[in-house]
């Protein structure tokens, strides 16, 4: 299983250093494929007899998200919104099956804002000033803040962190990955020469190794309500594609208006 892990670990490193070093359109590209696996992977967790949600309107919801994140115009965010929130809804009037129309409604809309909606964000944090560089701190971060969570609760953990969630996650998994997030962060934002001070850097890999270790808590608790072991198969030894982002799900929104603090370029999107 290590061996497996590490291969795809390395493998999946390699394909996303590539798309955001390539830019666009590789990158737009490959948001919007995550975002569709992400999505559903999702919509299969939470399939059970009672729930019913609209896997392929979701899918199609979630990429559409992404895409969004290049429009110029603020108004086409309210529009995708707006539409989210009908479609689902006309949609299931018309289906043969209306027992529990509405959880089914409330799933499809959750499946987009946990997938497409939040894996825009970095969509937005490409486009910025310095952008390739901040993508490549916030998802590099995020990734070793997860690997060293892993090792160092593997082989030090003693201090159940949230056992009723996750029985494997520790305090000390939890230390090590918030150590490696701020080494990450720090050591990246010299690299990339990101127009950040030493103790911004500090702050803000201390917030995504924080936003990390709750990412992947949140995908735990949506895997152990539904009684899913893996959100999927598609990569060997990590699970599916959900798995391998679940932390990087929180962190997308949490690292943008981070960096729009620390560039003061206000509270509105590019």
């Amino acid at each position: 299983m290590i061996i497996k892990r590490l291969i795809t670990g390395f493998a999946v490193a390699i394909f996303i250093g590539t798309v955001i070093w390539a830019g666009e359109p590789w990158f737009m590209l490959a948001a919007c494929l995550v975002s569709a696996l992400a999505a559903f992977e999702f919509y299969n967790i939470v399939t059970s007899e009672h729930i019913q949600p609209l896997t392929y309107l979701g899918m199609a919801f979630s990429v559409l998200f992404v895409i969004n994140a290049r429009s110029p115009f603020a108004a086409t965010c309210n529009l995708l919104f707006t539409l989210l929130t009908l479609v689902p809804l006309i949609w299931l009037i018309f289906a043969r099956n209306k027992d529990h129309s509405f959880i089914n409604w409330g799933w499809t809309v959750a499946g987009v804002l946990y997938t497409g909606w939040l894996i825009s964000f970095y969509i937005y944090i490409r486009d910025m000033d310095n952008g390739m560089g901040w993508v490549f701190l916030v998802l590099s971060s995020t990734a070793l803040s997860d690997v060293f969570a892993y090792v160092v609760g593997s082989n030090f953990g003693k201090h159940a962190l949230a056992s009723s969630i996750s029985p494997g996650k520790t305090w000390e998994g939890a230390a090590g990955g918030l150590a490696a997030a701020i080494v990450t962060s720090v050591f990246l934002s010299l690299l990339f020469k990101l127009p950040v001070n030493y103790w911004q850097m500090v702050l803000a890999g201390t917030i995504i190794g924080a936003f990390s270790l709750v990412g992947d808590l949140v995908e735990s608790l949506l895997k152990r309500n539904m009684k899913a072991k893996d959100a999927g198969r598609l990569l060997p030894g990590h699970g599916g594609v959900l798995d391998r982002i679940d932390s990087h799900l929180l962190i997308a929104p949490v690292a943008y208006y981070l960096i729009i603090l620390v560039n003061n370029q206000g509270w509105l999107f590019k």
